[in-house]
């Protein structure tokens, strides 16, 4: 089959690259900004589509990778140009982070249109993308799953059909945000031992060995300590997921304060230009003395 790509950033791209690897025909690739389609298009020899059409007539599959509800309802809505113009028998397999009403909401457009849509949600970072490891969350129909599967057995490690459409989106979201909860506190607690004047190295390994220990304390613990802050997974990503996850909250009528003190933090690093930084850079605003506003 033949299959596009809509968004290729660092993890749209990898994806593409782990797909052409393993011999499957990725023959056009999309994205607002032109360079970055081009570039990716001569180095996968696909075509760098000018317009969502042209992505719909290359090509049966087309895997969406974009930014928020916003760019996914630009993609699929858009009156100008979107991916739903002649797309019949089209399989839209949509991996970014978004709300679970966008997912819906897409979905009944692609039916009107006799296509498909499966959001495959995405628990991993750029390394797990090029190397087809990532964790897949898949809702939709069952038959768009089954469709899917080739291609996200490609692409992922452990693939999870979780329900129907806007389920998988609601998983996702609170997985961000408990990981969002997990990164802040702890960089709270590494800031606090950092000012107490505690060897950090022998502190994270003291969380690893009791209840405070978790995988965000394997991905981020380090670079905490050493201000790495290569961006795998931005501040502004988390501060976005982790609202996703306070909307979906306020319709059932729940009260998180951790997650909503945790968006706080995150929002605090857009405020103060630390955006884009990985969400590890929220020890930023933790450690004294590192950053004005920690002091």
């Amino acid at each position: 089959m033949n299959i596009a790509f809509v968004g290729v950033g660092r993890m749209g791209a990898n994806m593409a690259r782990r797909l052409k690897g393993k011999g499957f025909h990725v023959t056009a690739v999309y994205d607002a900004h032109r360079p970055a389609a081009t570039t990716l298009a001569q180095e996968l020899g696909s075509f760098a589509s000018q317009s969502l059409g042209e992505v719909t007539a290359a090509a049966e599959v087309i895997v969406t990778v974009v930014s928020d509800d916003a760019a996914m309802r630009e993609i699929f809505a858009s009156p100008d140009d979107n991916l739903l113009v002649k797309a019949q028998g089209r399989l839209f397999i949509n991996c970014a982070t978004i709300s679970p009403e966008v997912h819906l909401e897409v979905e009944g457009l692609a039916q009107k249109v006799g296509a498909q849509t499966l959001e495959a949600c995405m628990a991993s970072s750029i390394t797990q993308a090029r190397e087809g490891s990532l964790y897949l969350m898949c809702g939709g129909e069952k038959s768009a799953f089954d469709r899917a599967e080739p291609i996200l057995q490609a692409l992922g490690s452990k693939i999870r059909y979780i329900g129907k459409s806007g389920q998988a989106a609601k998983v996702k979201a609170l997985v961000n945000m408990v990981m969002n909860i997990n990164t802040a506190g702890l960089a709270e607690g590494l800031g606090l031992g950092d000012a107490l004047g505690l060897d950090l190295t022998m502190l994270r390994e003291v969380f690893s060995e009791t209840g405070a220990g978790s995988r965000v304390l394997q991905t981020d613990g380090e670079d905490m300590q050493n201000r790495d802050h290569a961006c795998f997974f931005s501040a502004a990503h988390a501060a976005k997921d982790s609202g996703i996850a306070l909307h979906l909250a306020e319709l059932v009528g729940l009260k998180l304060p951790l997650a909503r003190a945790t968006k706080s933090q995150y929002d605090r690093m857009i405020f103060e230009d630390l955006g884009g930084l990985d969400k590890s850079g929220v020890a930023e605003l933790t450690f004294k003395g590192r950053h004005p506003s920690s002091s």
